[in-house]
């Protein structure tokens, strides 16, 4: 065989061996979440068989005959790699098993779950978009108009929706909207009508999510060639925007599509506050139960949903940027330059100085005679059920919520970074299966081991938070990878070490850093649903997920107990949204 032959063939076998890292990659991930899920019993060291006997039974005592009574009904596994291996080989038959607590066959309920989870998170999403376009459009009719940058309004609207918590929205939805007017229904799924106020509660906060990665997605096409040689040739203003809005909708599609995958599992929180029986709802009640065929079941229909909803973005991407993305037309997305800092500043400083002051008072002194008392020279934030004060406790919890918050926004941005830089189909298959785990119900699993707490929480919330900042930089580095200047160091045969550190790094960390910072309010919400269900901070603690969490039920009555950490949240969005990054060609 000749040298040209032999290098063709090395080439070909190289190819085919990167074609299959990607599936394989992928099958592995789905393995190991689902020996997790099935490992769950034996990791929190209960047996199964107690386990399931208390659920079905919480008054019958476990005594051995009526445990092995269970086994033997059940055929119960010994151990989780022989009973992974068995739900595994049944599930590609297409039987997800029988559930351990009911003894119904796990599919049909799954499959009907799997339904209501995919139109109330495809609704949700919807109403993302469209919030975030709404937020973006002033800012991108002002770039056309004015030939300036998108200014910061987009900034501080879609920091003060992301900011909000979704489960106190829901509550207030519940209890103003279906209650008090009478305009929806409060619970259940039977039509459209039911849909309405969770797809808002899951959809306006997400929309604030979605309306930054539009705005800083518009603020970097602002500053690509195109545009300045299409203004120079005299294009029409309507011309113009159509073509920056398709430009924009391409990159921040895949975090829309990822919104959609997210919410199919992580609206546990919403479903349950409108009795929703959605896909995530079951999974967490399993988990609590410990029923593993119906967790497993639960679980490996977010994952393929995550997989279909992550290679959809891909090719959409691909699609709305056409041919650009294979002909060197693309600069890299950095930021056109960093706007003032005196907003930001004022803002962390007001934030800065309400934490300090509330720092100087006493969170735990008990006063049940002002019970929910309204805010008085006494206590300026009024007081909570118990009757302490607001001001102290949201002032001590800052120094919890902002501070866990950043510790995981700091791991998501490192872990993300690199794995969406250097990360190829293969990283970017495992990020897809881990997207489609929400943090509640990674939050049960870690809490099923290690107990509730709030260092639990945390690597929970981590487990998940690195993906969409993967998934972000990963759609950057795709455009720099097609860039002029790329090409022309591929060509003059640059290593991968050496581009990704003087090419793709550079290139993608302003823009993801940014993204980062932006999660650190969504990151806190997300500890605080965890609170909220009460496997985050402990009940009595200041922690702002745990303040709203405790007061939610008295909202209608005392609204300042949980107006205070959810206006605290709102300002730590609007000041971590207001924070740029210089890029290298700021």
């Amino acid at each position: 065989m000749s040298a040209s032959a032999q290098e063709r063939s090395g080439r070909a076998a190289a190819a085919a061996a990167s074609g299959l890292r990607g599936p394989l990659t992928v099958l592995a991930s789905c393995a190991g979440v689902v020996f997790v899920v099935g490992a769950l019993p034996w990791l929190s060291g209960n047996d199964p068989a107690q386990t399931v006997l208390r659920a079905r039974s919480a008054e019958r005592e476990a005594d051995p005959r009526a445990l092995e009574a269970v086994r033997r009904e059940l055929d119960l596994p010994s151990g989780p790699v022989a009973g992974t291996l068995e739900w595994m080989g049944g599930a590609l038959r297409g039987d997800l098993g029988v559930s351990w607590v009911s003894g119904a066959p796990v599919a049909p309920s799954i499959a009907s779950a799997l339904g209501v989870s995919a139109a109330l998170a495809a609704a949700a999403a919807l109403t993302a978009l469209v919030t975030g376009l709404l937020v973006v459009f002033p800012a991108l009719v002002r770039a056309v108009r004015s030939h300036r940058g998108p200014g910061r309004g987009a900034d501080v609207t879609g920091a003060a929706l992301a900011s909000t918590p979704d489960f106190l929205l829901a509550s207030v939805l519940l209890s103003v909207v279906a209650v008090g007017w009478g305009l929806a229904p409060t619970s259940g799924w039977e039509g459209p009508a039911h849909m309405v106020l969770p797809a808002l509660a899951l959809g306006i906060p997400a929309g604030g999510l979605v309306s930054r990665v539009l705005a800083g997605a518009l603020s970097a096409t602002l500053a690509e060639a195109w545009v300045r040689t299409w203004r120079a040739v005299g294009c029409s203003p309507a011309v113009l925007a159509l073509s920056l809005l398709r430009r924009t909708v391409a990159v921040a599609l895949p975090q829309v599509l990822l919104v959609f995958a997210g919410l199919m599992g992580s609206s546990v929180i919403v479903e349950s506050v409108f009795a929703v029986p959605g896909l995530g709802h079951t999974a967490l009640d399993g988990v609590l139960a410990q029923d593993l065929p119906r967790v497993q079941g639960a679980v490996a229909a977010l994952v393929v949903t995550g997989l279909a909803v992550g290679g959809a973005g891909i090719v959409l991407h691909r699609v709305l940027l056409g041919p650009a993305l294979g002909s060197a037309g693309l600069s890299p997305a950095v930021a056109a330059g960093a706007p003032p800092r005196s907003l930001p500043v004022f803002l962390g400083g007001v934030l800065a100085a309400v934490v300090v002051l509330g720092l100087l008072r006493d969170p735990d002194a008990v006063g049940l005679a002002a019970r929910l008392e309204a805010p008085s020279p006494a206590h300026p934030l009024g007081t909570d059920a118990l009757g302490r004060d607001v001001w102290a406790r949201f002032g001590h919890g800052a120094l919890i919520s902002v501070g866990a918050g950043v510790a995981v926004s700091l791991v998501a941005l490192a872990v993300g970074t690199a794995a969406g830089v250097c990360g190829r189909r293969a990283r970017a298959g495992a990020a897809d299966v881990l997207n489609a785990l929400p943090p509640v119900l990674v939050g049960v699993l870690v809490a099923a081991v290690v107990g509730p707490g709030l260092g639990g929480a945390m690597a929970a919330v981590a487990a998940v938070a690195w993906i969409p900042v993967a998934v972000h930089a990963r759609t950057l580095a795709t455009e720099v990878r097609a860039s002029g200047f790329h090409m022309a160091a591929v060509a003059g045969g640059a290593g991968r070490s050496w581009l990704a550190r003087r090419h793709l790094v550079p290139s993608v960390l302003p823009a993801v850093s940014r993204h980062a910072l932006m999660r650190i309010p969504h990151n806190t919400l997300a500890l605080a649903g965890l609170s909220f269900l009460g496997l985050g901070a402990p009940h009595d603690s200041p922690e702002w997920g745990a303040m709203l969490a405790e007061g939610v039920r008295y909202v209608e009555r005392a609204p300042w107990v949980v107006a205070v950490p959810a206006l605290g949240s709102a300002l730590l969005g609007a000041v971590a949204s207001l924070v740029r990054t210089r890029g290298p060609g700021s």
